[in-house]
């Protein structure tokens, strides 16, 4: 049996350089991070026994005088007025595109303000990120999930379309074009998805053509890997998701010649192996 890591899965950039700042600023204390610092629970416990502590916002709000990480997944404006009246040192690992977002938005809502017009990010509705794009215009922005969410945006007024980073592009294209239908000239868009995200949908059909079975790893929190895992089923149907090794049943392998393996942005390579490691064993 061929069993084959998919070369384009694991952590993205931002989740990368998110983790290697933590591994470096744990060597010198205490460090806390809000919210998980990936969608994978066991990079997150691994993380914790090296001594990283997960809180949530309301716990942040009452911390003062430590070090925080703030994630890629970038945080809002709040959280940066928050660190400096408590005296807290922000270990910043937030992604450089989703940054970029953030400020292309905070401009494009300063300026549409004047106008009478409205923000959109489409975008899942308490999402991390999506917290963060919203932060930039004072919790003004419309989120737009799916196509009935639409009825809450007023045509009568200008409209500017941006994105979560991480969304489909597919999806993003059928929201922009039902925008444009309601709206006309009134809809601005902007495509603010992240190119190494979308890349990675069409480069998994072509790895999930090419096994017999897919083992797709990612973390149950992960919109990223829900989202691929449903392009692997409609590739393969021999596709299966799991969390870890322990999750391999031996009939999700049965008679196959090619095994392939991929996962999420958050899903870390050290998984994928284990899971390489434990059928090529069996």
């Amino acid at each position: 049996m061929k069993v084959e890591i998919d070369e384009h899965s694991g952590f993205c950039f931002g989740v990368v350089n998110a983790i290697r700042k933590a591994e470096q600023e744990l060597k010198k204390g205490t460090l806390y991070c809000i919210g998980d610092i990936v969608h994978n629970s066991l990079e997150v416990e691994r993380l914790e026994v090296m001594g990283l502590q997960t809180i949530e916002h309301d716990e942040f709000a009452k911390l003062k005088n430590c070090r925080v990480l703030f994630r890629a997944h970038g945080e809002p404006p709040m959280s940066y007025r928050t660190a400096c009246e408590n005296n807290i040192e922000i270990i910043d690992a937030s992604c450089p595109v989703v940054l970029n977002l953030q400020e292309r938005i905070r401009k494009s809502y300063e300026q549409t303000r004047k106008e009478g017009g409205q923000i959109v990010i489409y975008g899942k509705r308490g999402h991390a990120e999506v917290v963060g794009l919203v932060g930039q215009t004072n919790g003004e922005a419309l989120v737009v999930e799916k196509e009935s969410d639409v009825k809450q945006i007023d045509f009568s007024r200008k409209v500017i379309l941006f994105s979560q980073t991480t969304k489909s592009l597919e999806g993003f294209q059928k929201i922009a074009d039902l925008l444009k239908e309601n709206g006309g000239s009134l809809v601005i868009v902007h495509d603010t998805i992240c190119r190494k995200v979308a890349n990675r949908i069409p480069q998994l059909r072509d790895f999930a053509e090419r096994h017999d079975v897919v083992i797709f790893v990612s973390g149950q929190k992960s919109s990223n890997g829900k989202q691929l895992f449903a392009v692997c089923q409609e590739t393969n149907p021999r596709s299966y998701f799991v969390q870890s090794a322990e999750d391999l049943r031996p009939e999700m392998i049965a008679g196959a010649e090619t095994v392939g393996i991929s996962g999420a942005t958050s899903t870390p390579r050290w998984i994928m192996e284990d899971i390489q490691h434990k059928i090529e064993l069996q």
